[in-house]
C-alpha cells in the first residue's frame, strides 16, 4: 500500500510546545533561580532527564530547611523554659524580700510581748492579741530562732558570754536572752545566748 500524498508535499511534524516559566522562586527548591532566567519546560524526550532529578533535589532541600527551622524552635523553646523559670525565682526573691522587711519591723512588738510575759503583766485581752499576732506571723513564714540546749552556730546565734560546763560535749546555747527570727532563708536577726562549752583538757585532768 503506497502512502499518502499531499498536494503540499509531506506533512511536517509541529514543533514541540515550549512552557516558559517566568517565576523567579522555584517552587520545589523555595530559592531564587541563577540568574533570575525563568526555567524552560518543554514536552519532548529530551528533558526527561531534567525532569526526573528535579524533584529528588526539591525534597532534600525541604527536608534540610524543616530540620533547621526544627532546631531554631527546640532552641527558642529551651531559651523560653529558661526565662520562665528565672522569671518565677526572682518572683518568690522579691515577695521574700517585702515579707522579711515587714516582718522584721515587727520584732519590737513581739519583743515587747515577750518582756510582758516574762514580768506576768500580759492581761487575757492583750493574750488574745499576741496569740492572733503570732499565728498570722507563723502563717507568713516566721520562724524563731534560738532555743535551749542548741548546738552553738555562729551563723544563726550570737554569743553574749561564754562559760564552761561538764555538762555539755560541745558549744551549746544554755541560755536565750533575746530570741531570733527568720523568713525562708533571710535572717532576720540572730538569737542573743549565752554558749556553754566543755572544759579543756588540762580542767578535766
Amino acid at each position: 500500500m503506497s502512502p499518502p500524498k499531499y498536494p503540499d508535499g509531506p506533512r511536517k511534524q509541529p514543533p514541540p510546545i515550549v512552557i516558559r516559566d517566568k517565576r523567579r522562586i522555584d517552587p520545589l527548591t523555595l530559592e531564587l533561580r541563577a540568574g533570575g532566567h525563568p526555567a524552560q519546560h518543554t514536552t519532548g524526550d529530551g528533558d526527561r532527564g531534567t525532569r526526573g532529578g528535579a524533584p529528588a533535589a526539591g525534597a532534600d532541600a525541604v527536608e534540610r530547611q524543616l530540620a533547621q527551622r526544627t532546631a531554631d524552635l527546640q532552641r527558642l523553646k529551651a531559651e523560653y523554659d529558661n526565662y520562665r523559670k528565672r522569671v518565677q525565682r526572682d518572683r518568690l526573691a522579691v515577695r521574700e524580700i517585702a515579707v522579711a522587711n515587714v516582718l522584721g519591723g515587727l520584732l519590737p512588738v513581739l519583743d515587747a510581748i515577750d518582756q510582758a510575759r516574762e514580768h506576768g503583766t500580759v492581761d487575757p485581752g492583750l493574750r488574745a492579741v499576741a496569740a492572733a499576732l503570732e499565728s498570722q506571723l507563723a502563717t507568713l513564714g516566721l520562724q524563731e530562732v534560738g532555743a535551749l540546749g542548741e548546738p552553738f552556730d555562729p551563723t544563726r546565734h550570737e554569743a553574749i558570754s561564754y562559760e564552761r560546763s561538764d555538762e555539755v560535749d560541745q558549744p551549746t546555747c544554755t541560755t536565750v536572752h533575746r530570741p531570733g527570727y527568720r523568713v525562708g532563708h533571710h535572717l532576720l536577726r540572730p538569737a542573743e545566748v549565752t554558749v556553754s562549752e566543755p572544759p579543756d583538757e588540762e580542767e578535766r585532768g
